[in-house]
C-alpha cells in the first residue's frame, strides 16, 4: 500500500459525527481490551491534623476494568513527582482494601524498595512500569499472590510496594526478581517484609 493510500485511509477514518460522538452514549462504547481483573485506585491524603485517623486519609478513587480506561484515568491524576510528601497511590485488585488487616492481606507481606532523591528522577516512568506489570499480570505467572502496589513519597524518598497474599517464598522469590526488573534495578537490593509483626520485623527475603 502506498503512503498516499494510508494517508487517504486515515483521513477516511471518522470517530464521530457531527453532534455525537462514541463517549456519548454507554451502549455505544463497548470497551476494547479488558482486563483479567477490576483494579481499584486508592489514594492516602497527607494527614493534617492529629485527630485524623488512617481511615480518614485512605479513600478509593475510581475502579476500572480496561485498558482504555487504566489510560484515561492515568492521565487525569496527578505523576508520582508531584504528590506531597506523606501521601501514597494504591492500586488493588476490586474487593481488597490496602490496610495489613485485610483478610487478603494479613497473611501475607510486600516485596520493596524504597528511591532516594538521587534515584527518583525517573520516579513516574519506574511507578507507571510497575502499574502496567501488576495490571497486567506479568508480573507473576499462575500463582496468584499479587494483591495491588503501592506508592509511598517519604522524606527518605520514594518506595514502592508490592503487596502478596502469603508468604510462601517458593512463590514470591520469582515475583521479587520480575520485581527488580520492572523497576530497573541491578545491584540495588528489594527486601520481602511480612504484614504479621510476630513473623519479626527483619526482611524474610532479600534479592
Amino acid at each position: 500500500m502506498s503512503v498516499d493510500e494510508v494517508t487517504k485511509q486515515t483521513e477516511d477514518l471518522k470517530l464521530e459525527e457531527p453532534g455525537h460522538t462514541l463517549f456519548d452514549n454507554k451502549e455505544d462504547f463497548k470497551a476494547k481490551h479488558p482486563l483479567n481483573s477490576k483494579w481499584t485506585l486508592w489514594y492516602t491524603k497527607p494527614q493534617v491534623n492529629k485527630s485524623e485517623a488512617w481511615h480518614d486519609l485512605l479513600k478509593p478513587v475510581i475502579t476500572f476494568s480496561s485498558v482504555e480506561e487504566f489510560w484515561g484515568i492515568y492521565n487525569s491524576i496527578p505523576p508520582a513527582n508531584q504528590l506531597p510528601m506523606k501521601s501514597d497511590y494504591h492500586l488493588f485488585k476490586e474487593g481488597i482494601r490496602p490496610e495489613w488487616e485485610d483478610a487478603q492481606n494479613e497473611e501475607g507481606g510486600k516485596w520493596q524498595y524504597t528511591f532516594s532523591k538521587r534515584e527518583a528522577g525517573n520516579i513516574n516512568e519506574l511507578w507507571l512500569r510497575g502499574l502496567l506489570a501488576v495490571i497486567g499480570e506479568t508480573i507473576e505467572d499462575d500463582e496468584n499472590e499479587v494483591n495491588g502496589i503501592v506508592l509511598n513519597v517519604r522524606n527518605r524518598g520514594i518506595r514502592i510496594g508490592l503487596w502478596t497474599k502469603d508468604c510462601d517464598a517458593s512463590k514470591l522469590k520469582t515475583i521479587g526478581e520480575r520485581l527488580k526488573l520492572v523497576l530497573q534495578l541491578k545491584d540495588e537490593k528489594v527486601e520481602f517484609l511480612a504484614h504479621d509483626g510476630k513473623k519479626g520485623k527483619d526482611a524474610l527475603i532479600v534479592l
